[in-house]
């Protein structure tokens, strides 16, 4: 029988810390309903930068991709990930701050998220 993508994310990212190289796996949209941006970085060990990193986008939901998962798969088992860390909701815009939008302001493109802590999904002041 033949895993799904994403139900082989969630079963590596359930058996919780086992060691490094860890992967991480973080899904960004426009809104907190559809994933149009999903980023892969491998820690090699705890005090590393997050290096190699590979990023999907989409204008469809990438969390229903089978293929795109399939590639980020891949991807950890490439780098011989031991651990997975990955939220299962979208946590944040797309955009990158600093590169895509000015440090320090709320991104034009995606109001949604300008007064939600993106962590704990709470509205901010």
């Amino acid at each position: 029988m033949i895993i799904s993508a994403r139900k082989a994310l969630q079963k590596k990212a359930k058996k919780g810390f086992r060691g490094y190289p860890m992967a991480t796996v973080a899904f960004y949209g426009p809104t907190d309903q559809q994933a149009t941006k999903l980023v892969v970085s491998i820690l090699v060990r705890e005090d590393a930068e997050p290096e190699p990193m590979r990023k999907w986008f989409s204008e469809a939901d990438l969390r229903k991709d089978p293929e795109i998962l399939g590639e980020a798969v891949a991807f950890i088992r490439g780098h011989e990930a031991r651990s997975v860390a990955m939220l299962e909701r979208i946590i944040g815009c797309p955009h990158e701050e600093g590169v895509d939008y000015p440090d320090g302001e709320a991104c034009p493109e995606c109001p949604f998220w300008k007064s939600l802590d993106r962590w704990t999904g709470d509205v901010i002041q």
